[in-house]
C-alpha cells in the first residue's frame, strides 16, 4: 500500500512575516491519518483551526491567504510547497501570528525542518486526486494573456513560463519543466526565492505589504541588475520560484495531484481559480489510492531522501 505521511516528531521555527515584519513562532506536530495539512492559529483566545482546502483561499494578492471566520494565515505557499515535495500529507501547523515565516525566501528551510523531523508512514492509503481530463483558466488579450490547465499524467509534472521584460530576468531561464517522479524537488525548486523589485516596495510598504523584506529572504532588482551581493542560485531562479509556489498552491486542493500543469504567467489568484474550476467538474477528476505501491507513479512510492 502506497501510505499516508506525517513527522516522526515535534519541529519549530521563528522568523518574520515578509509582508507584516512580524516575529512570528510555527511549530509543526505530527497528525492522525486523514486529517490533513491543519493550520492552527494558537494566539487567538480561542485557538481556531483552519484545515487546507481549495476554497479556504481567500485572498491571492502577493500571497496565499487561508482562512476560517476571522482567523487568517497569509502566505502558507512555500511551507504548503515543501509539504508537496516530500509527500507529506497530515500536519498541524501551530502559529503565534497572522503570517508563515519568509525564513529565506524560497522553501529550502522548510524541507530542512520536515526532514530533521522525520518522515513516518502511516497505517492509511494516501489518497490523490487523479485529473482524467484537462481543464483550463485563461485572463487577458495580447500582452496581457495568462493562463493555467491541468492535463491528465500519471505523475506530477509542471511547466511554467515568465514574461518579465526586464533585464535581469530576461537574461535567465524563462521557462522551466520539473516532473515530481524525475527530478529532486530538494535539490532542484526548494532553493528558488521569491523576488521583487525596488520600484515595487515604496508602493508595497505604504500598503501595509513587503515589511519584513530584505536582501536576505528575498532576491532584489533594480531597473537593470540583480541586487544581492551573492547572485541567484540557479540559472533559471525566477522561473523556478514560480514552479515552487505553484506546487504549493495546487497542494491547497488537499491531496496530492496526479497531473501535467502547465502555465504561461500565472499566479496565486489563476492558481487556486484553476483548482476551483477542477472542483466545479466532478466528472474531470477521481479519487484513487494504490494497494500496490508498484502502480504508482515513480516517485511517490518512497519518502524523499534527506539532501
Amino acid at each position: 500500500m502506497l501510505a499516508q505521511r506525517t513527522l516522526q516528531s515535534i519541529t519549530k521555527a521563528v522568523g518574520v512575516g515578509l509582508h507584516s515584519g512580524q516575529r512570528v513562532e510555527m511549530t509543526l506536530r505530527p497528525a492522525q491519518p486523514d486529517t490533513g495539512i491543519v493550520f492552527r492559529r494558537v494566539d487567538l483566545p480561542e485557538p481556531v483551526d483552519i484545515p487546507i482546502t481549495a476554497m479556504a483561499v481567500t485572498d491571492t494578492r502577493m500571497a496565499s491567504t487561508i482562512s476560517s471566520g476571522n482567523a487568517k494565515v497569509h502566505t502558507v505557499e512555500h511551507l504548503m510547497s515543501a509539504c508537496a515535495g516530500l509527500g507529506i500529507d497530515n500536519l498541524y501547523v501551530d502559529i503565534n501570528a497572522e503570517e508563515v515565516p519568509i525564513l529565506d525566501g524560497s522553501a529550502a528551510s522548510f524541507v530542512f525542518l520536515l526532514q530533521s523531523a522525520g518522515i513516518e508512514l502511516q497505517r492509511a492509503p494516501r489518497r490523490f486526486i487523479r485529473v482524467t481530463r484537462p481543464v483550463e483558466v485563461r485572463e487577458g488579450e495580447g500582452a496581457n494573456r495568462k493562463w493555467a490547465l491541468l492535463a491528465p499524467y500519471h505523475g506530477f509534472k509542471l511547466s511554467f513560463e515568465i514574461d518579465f521584460d526586464h533585464p535581469a530576468v530576461d537574461s535567465t531561464g524563462q521557462r522551466v519543466e520539473f516532473d515530481l517522479s524525475e527530478g529532486s524537488y530538494a535539490r532542484d525548486i526548494a532553493r528558488a526565492r521569491t523576488f521583487g523589485f525596488t520600484k515595487d516596495v515604496e508602493m508595497m510598504r505604504a500598503n501595509g505589504l513587503a515589511l519584513g523584506g530584505g536582501l536576505d529572504n528575498a532576491i532584489v532588482m533594480d531597473d537593470y541588475k540583480v541586487l544581492n551581493a551573492d547572485g541567484l542560485r540557479y540559472d533559471d531562479e525566477f522561473v523556478k520560484h514560480k514552479i515552487l509556489d505553484a506546487m504549493g498552491d495546487l497542494y491547497l486542493i488537499g491531496k496530492p495531484l496526479l497531473a501535467a500543469y502547465s502555465a504561461f504567467r500565472s499566479g496565486h489568484a489563476m492558481n487556486n481559480k484553476l483548482l476551483r474550476a477542477l472542483l466545479d467538474q466532478p466528472e474531470a477528476y477521481e479519487i484513487v489510492t494504490f494497494e500496490d505501491e508498484r502502480k504508482a507513479p515513480r516517485g511517490f512510492a518512497q519518502p524523499v531522501p534527506a539532501w
